[in-house]
């Protein structure tokens, strides 16, 4: 039986697992995010002392090369993250392991993940978004992961900002007040001084609502999924996608004829798990071509 290495990489860890699928894992490791050299080193020693595995699937942070053929294919890109731009994952996991590997962006693993086991299982569309310390999103079209020039950046949308409502200027350091810069967990700590999850204050989360509804508003008028699925640590705040939904109900203003199923802004059925298991998913398609 062909056994899978998954790996998602995130700011301050990486998760890795070796398994099939959701009911079948063998092996987890947990490896600090440090330098790139440090945090491969620890995750090929883990495939090595754990394995074999007949592929490996990496679901990274980003920006990153995803390009078939690149010559950086494989690569962190232009990150914020200190230490990490330019970064060779995927050729340098390949080479060490000596198996297939499959890289693409931390949400679109977590979108394969829950498209194949969890909240989007059995639908031809479903879009995926993480917000945590940043916002990314993933979709899963007719059972294939979404693709074109780059990867979906779905955090660095441009939404609309009232600055008379809401003066601050937004923290991403490419747009400053796209939906990254004005809704991730970052923006909420420089906007109301605190962690996300130490914010009491209601208005501060109809706020953020409210900006996470007109970027999915976005989503929903290019992309038209049949489900959302929401996950990340900010997205956790108790009450927070049951008022998105309504928030983008009402953005929506009855233009579809219908209204919005009930729970189609969702949670992960997965978990935090979606992102490694999407990544083992990615490695059974790379160990298939």
């Amino acid at each position: 039986m062909s056994l899978y290495g998954g790996v998602e990489g995130g700011g301050t860890k990486w998760e890795c697992a070796i398994g099939t699928g959701p009911d079948d894992v063998r092996a987890a490791a947990t490896v600090p995010t440090t330098t790139p050299a440090e945090t491969i080193g620890a995750i090929v020693e883990f495939f090595l002392r754990e394995g074999p595995v007949d592929a490996v699937g990496i679901g990274s942070f980003g920006p990153l090369d995803a390009r078939p053929g690149s010559a950086t294919w494989g690569y962190v890109t232009t990150t914020p993250k200190r230490g990490w731009q330019n970064a060779d994952v995927g050729q340098e996991i390949r080479r060490r392991l000596g198996v297939p590997v499959a890289f693409d962006t931390d949400v679109n693993a977590a979108a394969l993940g829950e498209h194949r086991w969890g909240s989007g299982r059995g639908l031809r569309s479903i879009w995926y978004v993480t917000v945590g310390t940043g916002i990314g999103g993933g979709a899963v079209v007719d059972g294939q992961l979404l693709h074109g020039l780059s990867h979906p950046e779905f955090g660095h949308l441009r939404v609309p900002h009232d600055r008379a409502a809401d003066p601050f200027p937004g923290s991403c350091p490419y747009h400053g007040d796209c939906l990254e810069g004005l809704a991730s967990g970052t923006a909420l700590e420089a906007r109301w001084g605190c962690a996300a999850d130490e914010i009491e204050d209601d208005a501060a989360w109809a706020l953020e609502a409210r900006y996470l509804a007109l970027g999915l508003l976005a989503t929903v008028a290019v992309l038209s999924p049949e489900r959302i699925v929401v996950g990340g640590g900010v997205a956790r705040h108790p009450g927070l996608l049951q008022r998105v939904q309504g928030e983008l109900t009402t953005l929506m203003n009855g233009y579809l004829g219908f209204e919005l199923p009930t729970g189609y802004v969702t949670e992960p059925a997965l978990g935090a798990r979606a992102g490694v298991l999407g990544a083992i998913a990615l490695a059974e398609t790379a160990a298939a071509t």
